[in-house]
């Protein structure tokens, strides 16, 4: 198929198979080593380059980035980043606060930082999230980030998106996507990539049949009514932080820690939801707020609760070219929503255990329960044996103890590398605990702690 985008200011058309990746492209195409290929699964991020389209500048990993992703967008990768010998003030940066070792990492890390720049973020320790350095250490990285965020953004610096001609496999609408859809039913889907692309770099399939899903606008963004924030399924997870920072901090948080920046600018709400991983961290938060899913199929559409999509491992209540659409969350349902994440790292990690707590309490009393965990069973699920435990009890660190044996009768989790079956329920109880400690005023915030404050 045949791909055009703007590389490091020129505009060039490639002739390419759908699932070849930016970073086999960029290096063995094109020359452009500085980008690196390390993990290959966009986990260590020495191959993130900075990409822009009408939503703006955003640091991408190239290693689980398909050349169609990149239709009509413009892609920097660090030998675009200077001009001519004028270094960029990131680079320039790193150099003067010996902020590079061995040099592999170094790449990742400047375009990272000097999308960083560009954006204006000064957040460096979330920005650097992505990015591993095993041999210089991060202090030297952060006091030449910081540096560099004093200097203006250089001129001619911008390489905006342009219109590039439609490709087959790339609708540009939810309606032209129904159709193509309910004509390809075997197609894979392909919105971020960041969880199919490891399809490719890990697994090494050959995807027959794939549609893109990047260029369908109207599948992206919220309407918010009185009531509800209506999600389209397109919508970037990174955008989900500052949706629901002043209606719900916690879940806020939680998207902070949603894998990292170059992932959080690439995956989908609808995706994270669709691909049906019984570790996705998105369910168990909107499950718990009562949210519900619309799918479609050609003109037909349908609702349910987004509990109920979750049949078991592997299987989703989704039929043949049906595709989510939009996800719906009742505001009412994120007032006392708290959600806990835990992993072994507090960034750039999968859960072990993420628990979402809801309860309504009036006079006293717990008047309705809603609670939800990823990590506990083969998909997301609720723990109604805990909630019926609660509800109609008074609203009492005594009543919250009583409950905590429910946890046994609803879940049994799998031992893993992540965390034991017994660890796992020990961690449910005391996600239950803490929720009451915090609507207690005694709760301690994980990001109070981590920033010092």
């Amino acid at each position: 198929m045949e791909i055009t985008f703007r590389l490091n200011g020129e505009v060039v058309t490639v002739t390419e198979t759908p699932t070849r990746t930016l970073l086999d492209h960029l290096r063995e195409t094109r020359g452009l080593t500085g980008t690196k290929e390390g993990c290959n699964e966009g986990d260590c991020g020495a191959c993130t380059v900075m990409v822009e389209d009408a939503q703006g500048k955003k640091p991408l990993n190239a290693c689980i980035l398909f050349l169609p992703q990149l239709h009509g967008k413009s892609v920097v990768t660090v030998e675009g980043l200077s001009d001519g010998e004028v270094l960029h003030p990131v680079q320039r940066a790193m150099i003067e606060e010996h902020g590079s070792q061995c040099g592999f990492c170094t790449p990742g890390i400047v375009m990272s930082l000097a999308t960083a720049h560009a954006q204006g973020r000064t957040d460096h320790e979330d920005v650097l999230a992505g990015n591993l350095c095993r041999c210089t250490g991060y202090a030297p990285i952060l006091r030449a980030a910081a540096k560099a965020a004093k200097d203006p953004v250089p001129e001619g610096f911008d390489h905006v998106a342009f219109s590039a001609p439609a490709i087959v496999e790339r609708p540009e609408s939810a309606d032209e996507f129904a159709a193509i859809y309910a004509l390809r039913p075997d197609a894979v889907l392909i919105a971020g990539a960041t969880d199919v692309g490891l399809w490719v770099t890990k697994q090494l399939r050959d995807l027959d049949e794939v549609i893109f899903l990047g260029g369908i606008e109207d599948l992206r963004g919220v309407t918010e009514t009185p009531d509800t924030l209506e999600i389209g399924a397109m919508t970037p997870v990174g955008d989900l932080v500052g949706l629901f920072r002043p209606l719900c901090p916690s879940l806020a948080e939680m998207y902070r820690r949603f894998a990292s920046v170059q992932i959080r600018a690439a995956a989908t709400l609808g995706g994270n939801i669709a691909n049906g991983s019984p570790i996705g961290d998105s369910p168990p938060p909107l499950i718990a707020a009562g949210a519900t899913l619309t799918l479609r199929k050609g003109e037909d559409r349908r609702s349910l609760p987004l509990e109920a999509f979750f049949i078991e491992y592997g299987r989703q209540d989704r039929q043949p070219s049906e595709f989510v659409e939009r996800i719906t969350v009742p505001k009412a349902g994120l007032r006392d929503l708290r959600v806990y994440k835990l992993s072994k790292r507090f960034d750039q990690d999968i859960s072990a255990v993420c628990g979402a707590f809801n309860l309504t309490v009036e006079d006293g009393r717990i008047t309705a329960a809603r609670i939800a965990f990823g990590g506990m069973a083969g998909t997301p699920l609720r723990a109604r044996t805990v909630e019926a435990a609660l509800t109609g009890k008074p609203w009492s660190e005594a009543a919250i103890e009583a409950a905590l044996p429910a946890f046994a009768e609803d879940y049994t989790p799998l031992s893993d590398m992540r965390a034991s079956s017994a660890y796992r329920l020990t961690a449910a109880r005391n996600m239950l605990r803490r929720y009451f400690a915090e609507r207690e005023g005694q709760g301690v915030s994980v990001l109070s702690v981590r920033e010092g404050a």
